[in-house]
Parts: structure tokens; C-alpha cells; sequence
């Protein structure tokens, strides 16, 4: 792929724009190998562009080109790039001015993003799962493991569970997860928040519990905290004293190196109740030239 080529894709994933987050390019699945370092996400009035590599100062010049180009041409009020390559991973703003406060909006639901942080506040690629979870939450009790800034709660809440649970041990994330329930005028009188170290914490998990849904949602690797390669197991195992009867836990991994047969082999070895039901399907818009490399959302069923 060239560059004028993905000027042309770009222009057709943006021809249905509106003000919900959508990815436009997503390059890191390597789908198209040109152009591995690269996304590109609409997020409402801001155009916003990652470089996940260095590259070629000329083929740079060129990207900038065209998203400069793609900012005048679908009426952008801001143009954002990061460089994830770098530490701390620093946000330019290349055209336009940021208000105060900036939204992602996800099926009529705000969160709340930063551009001064690595992570903004949202995953994109989670969308379906969120959907998934908002669609049998009907007064549930819900437990949220890993939450970072609660996005699952808030589709949760949107979905009339009862209660909600929401563990994390970043504490800053859970209050902006709190923030997020208030942006969307949620009582928070029904969403709980815990900023403990999951993996210490099983007492006071199980305590608030038990849990009809439980959403397993870590990150692949957290240096000093998580590893999923081996830790992902000790979740699994806790399972049994969490559940309800016919709770349904939606167990998720973004670790290239891990496939499918991960997941279902320690529920198989270490939670034989519950039955995998199926696995979630991914965004078009997050193409992958393997599946098994690409996000896994994979649902459970306690038998």
C-alpha cells in the first residue's frame, strides 16, 4: 500500500463520520504491512494520529501531509499526533486548539480522554465487548475486574444493572471512572470502587459478591503487577467463589503471543464449571492478518 492508497481507504472509512469514536486506519495488526506503526481514530471534532515506530522522515512528511489534508477536508476542529515510540509518549497538537475537557463518545455514551497520557482513557477495540456486556446487564450484578476508567460499568449501568463493581489499583483511573458515570448522569449510589491489587485482594472481591456477570479485562503485560502468561490463571481459579449461578464472564486478552486455546485451556484445567459459549467478533475497523494475534473477547457460561 501507498500512500495515495491509504488516503483513498481513509476517506472511505470517513465517509460515514460522526461524532461517535471511530478508528479510520489501524495499521498495528498488520494487515497492511506498509504501515504497522500507524493509526489514525476520528474521536468527534479531533483528529487524532499514533506513530507506534520512527520512520523515514520522507514517508513521515508524507502521512502528515495527507492527515493535514484529511483535518481541512472533514471540517476537524483539532489535529493530534503521539509518538508512542517516545517515553511518555507526547502529544503534539498540530492544528487547532483543545478545550478543557475532551470526550469519546461510544453509542451515545461519554467518556472522558486525556491527551496527556500514554493511554487516553478509552480502548476503541472494545467497543463490541462493551455492546455485549450493556446487552445482558439487566439488573445484574456486575463485577468489573481491571477496570482501568470503568467503561464497562458505564455500558453496564446503561444496561440496568443492579450493582457494579469496579476493581482496579490505579486509583486515579477508578476517579475518572466515577467521573465518567457522573458525565453520563449515573448514580453512582450503585457502582462500587475498589483501588486494590486484585491479586491480593480475593477477600473483598468476594465479600461484595456473588457476581452474575464477571468481566476479566487485564492488560497483557504490567511490569511488577501483571504478566497474563502467568497470572491470568490465578483469576481463573477464583472464579467458582465469585460466580452466581449462571453468571457469565466475559474473559478478555490483547496479547499477540497468546491465542484462544490460552484461555480456554485454563478455564478447561482450573474452572471446569463454566463452558466457553463463543468468541466475540472483532471491529472491521481493527483488521488483522491473524485472528489469533488480534483482540480476544471470549464468553463463558457457568454451567
Amino acid at each position: 500500500m501507498k500512500v495515495d492508497e491509504l488516503e483513498t481507504l481513509i476517506k472511505k472509512n470517513l465517509e460515514d463520520k460522526t461524532e461517535e469514536y471511530k478508528r479510520v486506519f489501524h495499521g498495528r495488526g498488520n494487515f497492511y504491512d506498509s504501515f504497522n506503526f500507524l493509526t489514525i481514530d476520528s474521536i468527534d471534532e479531533v483528529l487524532y494520529v499514533c506513530f507506534f515506530e520512527e520512520i523515514d522522515k520522507k514517508l513521515e512528511e508524507e502521512i502528515l501531509s495527507l492527515v493535514n489534508k484529511l483535518y481541512e477536508e472533514f471540517l476537524y476542529e483539532v489535529l493530534v499526533l503521539q509518538r508512542r515510540y517516545l517515553q511518555n509518549s507526547p502529544c503534539e497538537v498540530l492544528k487547532g486548539e483543545l478545550k478543557d475537557e475532551s470526550y469519546a463518545i461510544e453509542n451515545s455514551l461519554k467518556y472522558h480522554i486525556s491527551f496527556t497520557n500514554k493511554n487516553i482513557g478509552i480502548f476503541p477495540d472494545m467497543k463490541i465487548g462493551r455492546e455485549f456486556i450493556r446487552s445482558i446487564s439487566k439488573d445484574k450484578k456486575v463485577l468489573n475486574l481491571f477496570s482501568y476508567t470503568c467503561a464497562f460499568s458505564i455500558a453496564a449501568y446503561a444496561g440496568g444493572a443492579s450493582k457494579i463493581v469496579n476493581v482496579d489499583m490505579a486509583k486515579g483511573a477508578l476517579s475518572l471512572g466515577r467521573r465518567n458515570h457522573h458525565l453520563n448522569k449515573q448514580d453512582t449510589k450503585k457502582v462500587q470502587f475498589m483501588p486494590y491489587n486484585i491479586l491480593k485482594s480475593w477477600s473483598r472481591i468476594k465479600k461484595a459478591g456473588p457476581y452474575d456477570i464477571i468481566i476479566i479485562d487485564p492488560p497483557s503485560f504490567q511490569r511488577g503487577s501483571f504478566a497474563a502468561s502467568k497470572d491470568y490463571e490465578k483469576i481463573i481459579k477464583k472464579l467458582v467463589d465469585l460466580a452466581n449461578e449462571n453468571c457469565t464472564v466475559l474473559s478478555c486478552l490483547n496479547a499477540p503471543e497468546l491465542d484462544t486455546n490460552f484461555i480456554k485451556d485454563i478455564f478447561t484445567n482450573n474452572a471446569n464449571e463454566f463452558e466457553f459459549v463463543k468468541r466475540l467478533d472483532n471491529l472491521n475497523t481493527f483488521p488483522s492478518s491473524n485472528e489469533e494475534k488480534a483482540l480476544k473477547n471470549m464468553i463463558f457460561e457457568k454451567k
